[in-house]
């Protein structure tokens, strides 16, 4: 790490990439208007939305590094998470209430961990209706809250892999690592349709892109401590700032 320090003119020319550990219910726009007005720099982008009832890491970059913004798309995703098996919602997940209830007392752990395993590989996925995704200039999910479907096209994504980290009904605890475009809900609604019984995915953390890991990051109050204590002593060298 170089001695050579940046100014504040330097810092917002040159930009930062930033490890973020996105907190619950914040929106991935929250966290780049966050780090707009407390860098005060307008060019702002992230690599990979996060959905308000996930947590975990967003790597958010400024100024000339928003060009790094790809390389990082490109990486693979790691999560961790939970579902509840036996209950379908319309959002896949807690946004919307239950739709529907079923018995699972004939579900078992090796009917899980084999219905896992039968969804990696590479594959075709609708995006969700509850999703980001635009359609005519419109998120999907404005559409969705609307009551209204619209016609989506499948995406090919690749999951690396689907692990049951622990079977405790009706709740599964479960590890993925996917390519770029994967939606979790959908892999867990898939994995409910698969045990015939349905599931909604309870709590999402996205624990790692690539080689970044969430320990790096740091959370939104952290940054802004040390933003307050550093912003005039960035390191040009070490261009990468851990966000939790």
């Amino acid at each position: 790490m170089s001695d050579l320090q940046l100014n504040r003119t330097e810092h917002t020319e040159e930009g930062l990439v930033l490890f973020i550990d996105k907190s619950l219910f914040w929106t991935s726009f929250d966290v780049v208007k966050k780090v707009r007005s407390l860098f005060d720099v307008r060019k702002v982008g992230h690599a990979g939305t996060l959905d308000p009832h996930a947590t975990g890491l967003m790597i958010v970059c400024t100024g000339k590094k928003t060009k790094k913004i790809d390389q990082f798309v490109r990486l693979e995703k790691e999560y961790t998470g939970s579902c509840r098996i036996g209950m379908r919602t319309p959002s896949f997940d807690m946004e919307t209430e239950a739709c529907e209830i079923n018995d699972i007392s004939s579900i078992t752990e090796q009917q899980a961990v084999d219905a896992a395993k039968g969804l990696c590989g590479r594959q075709m996925q609708l995006p969700p209706m509850y999703s980001a995704v635009k359609m005519g200039g419109k998120p999907l999910y404005k559409y969705a809250r609307s009551g209204k479907t619209v016609e989506r096209t499948e995406r090919e994504i690749d999951v690396m892999k689907f692990e049951i980290l622990k079977f405790r009904p009706p709740y599964l605890d479960f590890c993925v690592v996917c390519s770029k475009g994967t939606y979790i809900r959908s892999l867990i609604n898939e994995l409910g349709d698969r045990l015939g019984c349905g599931a909604t995915l309870t709590a999402l953390r996205r624990t790692r892109i690539g080689e970044f890991n969430v320990d790096q990051s740091k959370t939104i109050d952290q940054l802004i401590e040390w933003r307050n204590a550093n912003f005039d002593q960035v390191r040009k060298e070490d261009e990468t700032v851990s966000v939790h």
